[in-house]
């Protein structure tokens, strides 16, 4: 699992990582669409976005979610065609643990 990307926020301001946390539980909770899939979707956003880090760390979360190496490559191939293929050098670079 990769390290957590708020570590140096939450020893700075805890109260706002912490309000950010409970965000991020309701955004992401099982509801009309599950919870694998929002991750998912996040995923994407991060690749176009060009985030390596956020890739790695959401594909983490969608597989605890239940997302299989295959729905996570086909996630990304949603984010290459509407975004470009530099989606899938970005993916590539944060993916670099899960493909060994």
């Amino acid at each position: 699992m990769p390290e957590d990307p708020l570590a140096a926020m939450s020893q700075i301001d805890p109260q706002a990582v912490q309000r950010m946390r409970g965000i991020d539980e309701w955004v992401f909770a099982d509801g009309a669409l599950s919870r694998k899939v929002k991750l998912l979707m996040a995923m994407a956003f991060d690749a176009a976005d060009g985030a390596p880090g956020g890739v790695r760390g959401l594909a983490h979360r969608a597989m605890t979610a239940g997302a299989t190496k295959e729905e996570i490559g086909e996630t990304l191939r949603v984010a290459w065609l509407m975004k470009g293929v530099g989606s899938l050098y970005i993916a590539s670079e944060g993916l670099k643990d899960l493909a060994r």
